[in-house]
């Protein structure tokens, strides 16, 4: 999955695995500390990206796709670097709504419209190849900017709240919805 536009980096989509790609996710994962930080982490956990792998392939209709773009745009030689990652569950909790558990763009890469261009790669295959009918995120009422980039990204808000344990700690989610439906034509 790729997508280009003159205003918004061109980044793809690949599925990862255990077998070659924990050390590219954990990559990521330790260049956004910032992220950690919000869960009062010093710093990422050593073996966060093969814990979510293994997660992943035991978990049905988990995917965890890297977002990679070009190391320089004017010369394809140059090759691609995976500068980010999206973490998703399809039919969960119910059928055709996929769980979006996170779009997480490593912190130099930030703010340059490579999440908002991974979302819109992803959309019209969740709609048409996946057939999903809703796209659900829940978003920590302490991250304003996660909330704020879903909103951008067309997510709303729908009413539902749910109290967490993340660690040591209870959090807050707000549950926000992206109508898929509008994709699918």
């Amino acid at each position: 999955m790729t997508h280009t536009s003159a205003l918004a980096p061109t980044v793809s989509l690949f599925p990862l695995n255990a077998a070659d790609h924990v050390a590219a996710l954990q990559a990521v994962y330790e260049a956004t500390p910032s992220y950690w930080q919000m869960y009062h982490l010093p710093a990422t956990p050593d073996d966060q990206a093969a814990r979510d792998l293994a997660a992943m392939a035991e978990t049905p209709g988990r995917n965890l796709l890297g977002i990679v773009r070009r190391i320089d745009e004017a010369d394809p030689a140059a090759g691609v670097e995976m500068v980010g990652v999206v973490d998703f569950r399809l039919h969960w909790p119910d059928p055709n709504l996929v769980y979006l558990g996170m779009i997480m763009v490593a912190e130099p890469y930030q703010r340059q419209g490579i999440g908002r261009a991974a979302w819109r790669v992803l959309v019209p295959w969740l709609a048409q190849s996946a057939q999903m009918t809703t796209a659900r995120a829940g978003i920590e009422q302490f991250n304003p900017g996660g909330l704020q980039f879903l909103q951008q990204a067309g997510f709303v808000l729908n009413g539902e709240t749910a109290r967490v344990q993340s660690g040591k700690r209870w959090v807050r989610l707000l549950y926000m919805d992206y109508d898929l439906k509008r994709e699918a034509t």
